[in-house]
């Protein structure tokens, strides 16, 4: 029964990984919604499974007063201080949304207060309301955190253990090759003219892939692509080449990961052809990054060749092919430049109007209007800044505590990266993941990616992994 749940999750899993990031970046309802449906059955079927796996080991334990170990560790890890931090976010964003004495938020939040006078003047105001502006799209927001946060947990007490690795191997292959797909479909209507996401007609020729813009491609990519080269080099048949010198290693590779090495090319080549300024440099900074941390103890050498040898391939391809349309973008940059801008300077506003509290999780869309200062014929759903828009959202006091929180995290990951073996094979994978958050933290100060669910739920999938990794060797150690 215990193996039979441990592979239906596996087989959710690797359906998520999938599906998310095909079904238009997971930006409809119907699909977000999929996406925390699915989540929500592997919690559940995880806490079956941890129920029936704790149940059997007392039953077959002779001293009844010996503690149970799964609930010690379970105990254990509801008392870290990093729980401790999302609980207090979770509960920021419920105040934002429960209904408070008018008098109350005239202290809390006179901009809060003010508007509402002024946008129903004349109507009778009711005695509470909410510190947010809009409380239904904080509430839909607020779920999808929820989902998520109970997914990373989930992944930080799911076992990756198993002979060679068994559980997670397939994961990262899935995403690989969802990243492949994503590359050649989108290459294949950019190339064709078709210029389509399914059945949806992009604006522009540009490579996107199933998502609906280029630079929300352009960052799920980022993550896929060093994590991608660390599963490469994380290959045992690889880890002896390697250390005989990159000639060597590229002469004698298996066929396996020459193929892997292909769909890595595949995807630098199609982030290339997506036409993402700020997707491209966040690129040549994860290859940076990847050459530095991924470099060999063995003749004393300061970066690894290999990820460079791939990034010159990619470009050689990229150029027989013409990147044309890809360096004029870089020279149309001052126009894109100045309405970000503009973006930025009204986003600052709302969070100097709602410094503590914010206006609300999720309330942007509506709420940016009222502080636009300059004509658009669309609608802004986001502020070109992933970071700029949360704290507009959940204040000073929100973002802060988000802010606390991944440093710790991203602290925790490093170190016990840096404490694994040259030789271990999760030594790469850990390495590359943390490469490709980065570079979508990068992205993100120009762009939307940690709002597309898809992206949303591959970056917490990564964080939780490489921070899962470390804490197995350990363990294991």
């Amino acid at each position: 029964m215990v193996t039979m749940i441990d592979r239906a999750i596996k087989l959710i899993l690797i359906s998520l990984l999938v599906f998310t990031p095909i079904a238009f970046g997971s930006m409809d309802f119907w699909t977000f919604s999929l996406m925390e449906l699915g989540i929500l059955f592997i919690i559940i079927l995880w806490a079956l499974q941890f129920g029936l796996v704790a149940l059997k080991r007392r039953s077959l334990t002779s001293e009844l007063k010996t503690p149970n170990s799964e609930l010690r560790i379970l105990h254990s890890a509801l008392r870290t201080p990093h729980l401790i931090l999302l609980a207090f976010f979770l509960c920021l964003i419920l105040f934002q949304m429960t209904p408070l004495p008018a008098g109350m938020m005239k202290v809390l939040s006179p901009k809060s207060d003010a508007l509402r006078h002024y946008l129903l003047e004349g109507f009778s105001l009711r005695p509470y309301y909410s510190l947010s502006l809009v409380p239904f799209a904080t509430q839909v927001e607020f779920f999808k955190w929820i989902t998520l946060i109970g997914f990373f947990l989930f992944l930080q007490y799911w076992s990756f253990s198993g002979k060679k690795g068994g559980r997670l191997s397939p994961l990262i292959l899935a995403i690989f090759l969802v990243g492949v797909f994503e590359s050649l479909y989108g290459m294949f209507e950019s190339f064709s003219g078709h210029n389509q996401a399914l059945n949806i007609k992009l604006d522009d020729s540009s490579v996107a892939g199933t998502f609906i813009s280029r630079n929300y491609f352009a960052g799920y990519l980022l993550m896929v692509i060093p994590l991608s080269i660390g599963y490469l080099l994380s290959r045992k048949e690889n880890q002896i080449l390697r250390f005989r010198g990159w000639r060597h290693w590229l002469t004698s590779l298996h066929g396996k990961s020459l193929l892997i090495g292909f769909g890595v090319i595949v995807m630098i080549l199609s982030l290339f052809f997506s036409a993402s300024r700020m997707g491209i440099i966040s690129l040549l900074f994860s290859c940076g990054l990847i050459s530095l941390f991924m470099r060999s103890v063995h003749g004393g050498k300061k970066v690894s060749k290999i990820p460079i040898v791939i990034l010159v391939l990619a470009l050689l391809w990229a150029a027989w092919i013409g990147l044309d349309v890809v360096i004029g973008r870089f020279f149309t940059s001052s126009e894109d430049f100045n309405s970000r801008w503009m973006t930025w300077m009204d986003t600052f506003r709302i969070l100097r109007d709602f410094p503590l509290l914010g206006s609300g999780l999720g309330t942007f869309t509506q709420v940016f209007p009222m502080y636009r200062s300059f004509h658009t014929n669309g609608l802004a759903t986001h502020a070109e800044n992933d970071f700029l828009q949360l704290a507009s959202d959940v204040g000073l006091m929100g973002i802060g505590l988000l802010l606390i929180l991944f440093i710790a995290f991203f602290y925790k990951a490093v170190s016990g990266i840096r404490s694994l073996s040259r030789g271990d094979p999760n030594r790469y994978i850990g390495m590359g993941g943390l490469v490709g958050i980065s570079a979508l933290l990068f992205h993100s100060l120009v762009e939307a990616n940690i709002q597309i669910p898809a992206n949303a739920f591959l970056f917490t999938f990564i964080f939780a992994v490489v921070l899962r990794l470390s804490d197995f060797t350990h363990q294991r150690n």
